[in-house]
């Protein structure tokens, strides 16, 4: 059995096709027991010479192991487990309230929308791009988001300074049209940035909003899968690994001896005595 036939079934099988072409060149009519976990990394070196450990991981060891892997399901051959490349993890910053209102400053009102969206539920980019206004209601201070990565929707509630940034972008609102009037993320990144030059502030990526999200939520005393759920994450293992950033303060833990824990009900946070189901 040859990869050649082993990616045949894999494209058959309406598995992801995305990375497959430049792989199935390099293998070709290969027998696939001649293919080891040696060799699946040294055709990553082959294939992208110039690439990062992530890139290498994602579009050649994932999508080779894949194919093999599922010919192995059919009985044509032996799973195999290939080591991934080493991959740097940068802390990235994640966006603040404030960053949103100064990014707002020089945006245009659609641009300056979007951004109070993106940070006020979560939403990713292409979720947030792709909205109508069908699905929002000011009202009601509801959005309805398809999810892109689980295929499912969720109810958004829309913060006060969402829903005013929504009703100061000047347009008929109909029902079938887009919300920020972008067709996708990439018509985004340009504008994106000259707002942040007009600015004067740091530069973030539209991700670093939903990231601020999490971060926000979770230094706010909110337990992970309640984050998790209202940001549209499918585990609360995916918002800890990467939105739970530690806070770089050692006199935190001041707060041992000096909080309601110790003090009682009064001495509680605004944000905590507020909350419902609190005894």
């Amino acid at each position: 059995m040859t990869f050649a036939q082993a990616a045949i079934a894999y494209r058959q099988a309406e598995k992801p096709t995305r990375f497959l072409d430049r792989i199935e060149d390099h293998w070709k009519n290969t027998p696939l027991t001649k293919i080891t976990p040696g060799a699946i990394r040294q055709s990553a070196l082959t294939l992208y010479p110039n690439a990062k450990g992530a890139t290498r991981n994602r579009q050649v060891i994932v999508p080779t192991s894949a194919i093999i892997n599922h010919a192995a399901s059919l009985g044509w051959s032996n799973v195999i487990k290939v080591e991934r490349f080493k991959v740097e993890t940068k802390v990235k910053e994640p966006a603040t309230a404030e960053w949103v209102r100064k990014f707002a400053e020089g945006a245009s009102p659609h641009l300056a929308a979007l951004a109070f969206f993106l940070f006020g539920t979560g939403a990713r980019i292409g979720e947030a791009v792709a909205l109508t206004w069908g699905a929002v209601d000011l009202q009601k201070r509801t959005a309805v988001i398809n999810q892109s990565k689980t295929g499912s929707e969720r109810k958004a509630h829309l913060p006060a300074p969402v829903v005013a940034a929504l009703a100061n972008i000047p347009c008929n609102r109909n029902a079938g049209d887009l919300v920020f009037g972008y067709l996708a993320a990439g018509n985004v990144k340009q504008v994106w940035d000259h707002a942040i030059a007009r600015a004067g502030i740091t530069r973030l990526t539209p991700h670093s909003l939903r990231h601020g999200f999490a971060t926000t939520m979770l230094r706010a005393g909110y337990d992970v899968k309640t984050v998790a759920k209202l940001g549209g994450w499918k585990d609360a293992a995916t918002v800890l690994k990467h939105y739970a950033h530690a806070v770089d303060d050692p006199t935190l833990t001041d707060v041992l001896f000096g909080t309601y824990l110790t003090q009682g009900e009064n001495a509680k946070p605004a944000t905590i005595r507020n909350r419902k189901g609190n005894s």
